[in-house]
């Protein structure tokens, strides 16, 4: 059987699941059961925060046959997860960007759902539609089938045609705070039997920039690495880092100037492929650490 990445072993499968974006989910969960569901719903936010994750499970609550809504269990729930299902298509605007494609879409958009309660188009990376096939979508979305709901995610919604926004529902996913991250970590390593210290957790979370998927990926990408047992050192070889000993090591020559150690140092670094903006920002980080000693 191929191997599944941690990312997506470990995607959430319900509203319970999902991690740092509490408003969006309880705004949604009462939607959901107020039947006050919206046609068109626009999630913007950086990469790895959750929204075409999100998307996905709104897409099995409006169909879920379970309960609570989604349960994960019944068939529609199941079959969205796997892709499968009839009703909920997902489209990936960098590739599908013009109007014959979004025509072709739009014609498809009157026949009601086959097997679940809605028909759910997710259209992601939607800021790469063409102005013409943005103005294709505009009349379907002023006046929408009933059974219809457009999910719209992207990360740069500054490109998105106003005329567009103000037909949707927007929520803005935040970057996912390190706290969480680790916590989520911790808990994918006490599933899969990694081995990791405290630390180097603490600096994948640091690293991630608020993304849980490129935290997860980044774990699963030492994992193989180190074998199951990673340390400090293999995260700080990865990421490009270096370690605090030897920042202040290079701070003590540059204070006391040993010129020719920094510039050794520094040509050591280049020959190991460093990258230099993350030497600054860990040179940022130690001098701040040190002043509120």
């Amino acid at each position: 059987m191929a191997y599944k990445s941690l990312y997506r072993t470990y995607r959430p499968q319900t509203f319970k699941d999902v991690a740092g974006q509490e408003a969006i989910i309880t705004t949604l969960k009462h939607a959901i059961d107020e039947k006050k569901i919206a046609h068109a719903y626009l999630f913007c936010g950086p990469r790895g925060t959750g929204k075409t994750t999100v998307a996905k499970l709104l897409a099995k609550a409006v169909n879920c046959t379970g309960d609570p809504k989604p349960c994960g269990e019944c068939e529609n729930c199941k079959q969205i997860e796997n892709g499968t299902h009839p009703d909920v298509i997902e489209i990936d605007a960098a590739s599908n960007n013009g109007v014959e494609e979004v025509r072709s879409l739009i014609d498809k958009v009157k026949y009601a759902p086959t097997q679940g309660q809605y028909k759910v188009y997710i259209i992601d990376e939607v800021h790469m539609m063409s102005p013409g096939a943005f103005n294709a979508l505009l009349k379907t979305l002023e006046e929408p089938p009933e059974h219809i709901i457009f999910i719209l995610a992207t990360t740069e919604p500054h490109k998105i045609p106003l005329t567009i926004m103000s037909r949707c529902q927007s929520f803005e996913f935040k970057p996912i705070p390190v706290a969480t991250i680790k916590e989520r970590l911790k808990y994918i390593c006490a599933q899969e039997n990694i081995n990791i210290d405290d630390k180097s957790l603490n600096l994948i979370a640091e690293e991630s920039n608020g993304g849980l998927r490129d935290a997860v990926s980044m774990l699963d990408q030492l994992n193989a690495y180190a074998d199951g047992n990673i340390k400090y050192e293999d995260v700080l070889l990865l990421n490009g880092r270096i370690n605090d000993d030897e920042i202040e090591k290079f701070m003590t020559e540059m204070v006391n100037d040993d010129l020719n150690s920094v510039f050794t140092k520094i040509e050591s670094w280049q020959e190991e492929g460093k990258n230099f903006i993350y030497i600054c920002e860990d040179f940022i980080r130690f001098l701040r650490n040190e002043l509120i000693k």
